[in-house]
């Protein structure tokens, strides 16, 4: 993967962590503003997530990169993003455009995160659906990021 610099989200938090990963997956948007983005068709998606926390766990890690790369990946490498349970044809606040998807990728992330004893905080998703068309998501200020 090229090195890329992400927009840097303000915090308080003692550590930050960033994990770079990608996926292969196909979607569609089931509308008609959509133009040719209405045809199934795939990208290669590269993300960047940032974690913050305070905490540590019992082997040094604020979280562990693997488990981050797992959440996302094996749910959704070489699939079509519209069969999973998490995208609905039929919400337009579900659909799999790149802003929904980066909003999607925060919530698992964050669901894995409030299970561990530290309670790390995802603070931002970054996704790139080509190479010139990105969308950073970042969770509303102020919520549940104590």
């Amino acid at each position: 993967m090229m090195q890329q610099i992400y927009p840097a989200p303000y915090h308080h938090f003692r550590f930050e962590l960033n994990k770079d990963f990608h996926f292969a997956a196909a979607h569609y948007i089931p509308c008609e503003d959509a133009g040719k983005c209405r045809q199934v068709h795939g990208h290669t998606y590269f993300a960047n997530i940032t974690i913050v926390g305070n905490e540590l766990n019992d082997s040094g890690f604020l979280v562990n990169f693997q488990d981050l790369k797992k959440l996302i990946h094996q749910r959704f490498d070489h699939t079509l993003l519209n069969e999973d349970s998490l995208f609905d044809d039929q919400d337009s606040e579900k659909f799999p455009t790149t802003e929904i998807v980066a909003k999607t990728v925060a919530e698992i992330i964050q669901q894995h995160l409030d299970q561990l004893p530290n309670k790390p905080k995802c603070i931002q998703v970054f996704l790139r659906e080509t190479p010139t068309s990105y969308c950073v998501y970042r969770p509303i200020s102020g919520a549940n990021l104590s």
